[in-house]
């Protein structure tokens, strides 16, 4: 074999492994910010940050009164929002669970048509972290559910998304996305995380 065919096979093998290694790899930043943008993904999503606390002087429309977002947690909501759309990803379907912390998070990144989702809400025991079963099936269905040329958003609790994703760790912290995408075998692997104060740095 010359030399000259020897560095062809080289570069054919290097060349056909390139997506398969490629395929393992998860993304961060600008890299993540361009693969959404091109629409595929689910977005699962805990609440911004929110005191353990009910507050004593809820918001108008916080009736009957339940956790709300702090001042943390109601500007990088906004701010997030605020560099989807800069950034133009385009934002599909918006589910959220029922609790006021999690529709608010939605309403102050202004993401569109957000619906509560009772799958997405906190179990009987969620100080606990116990989560109903039929909710963990049913957020690892979902994830498996890509749609075409936008991104699902799910916005949950820390809870349910470690019950229905036990092995990426360590926990979702307040604010963070768990990014999906296809596979390749009809499942969903993760592909990346954002804090909640990264999308402003994409």
């Amino acid at each position: 074999m010359t030399v000259r065919v020897f560095r062809f096979v080289c570069c054919w093998l290097f060349l056909s492994c390139l997506p398969t290694a490629l395929a393992g790899q998860t993304l961060a930043g600008p890299a993540l910010g361009a693969s959404l943008q091109a629409g595929g993904h689910v977005i699962v999503m805990r609440h911004a940050s929110s005191p353990r606390e009910v507050p004593p002087l809820p918001n108008p429309d916080n009736v009957p009164p339940e956790r709300q977002l702090d001042e943390k947690g109601r500007s990088t909501a906004t701010a997030m929002g605020d560099a989807l759309r800069r950034l133009k990803i385009p934002i599909g379907e918006v589910l959220t669970s029922p609790t006021y912390r999690a529709r608010e998070t939605a309403r102050l990144a202004r993401l569109p048509n957000p619906r509560s989702a009772t799958e997405l809400g906190e179990g009987p025991q969620s100080m606990q972290g116990s989560v109903a079963p039929g909710q963990t099936e049913w957020l690892q269905k979902k994830v498996k559910e890509f749609p075409k040329g936008t991104n699902t958003v799910l916005i949950t609790h820390v809870p349910n998304i470690t019950a229905a994703f036990p092995a990426e760790t360590p926990a979702a912290v307040e604010g963070e996305a768990f990014v999906f995408a296809p596979d390749g075998k009809g499942g969903a692997r993760l592909v990346g995380r954002i804090k909640i104060e990264e999308w402003t740095s994409f």
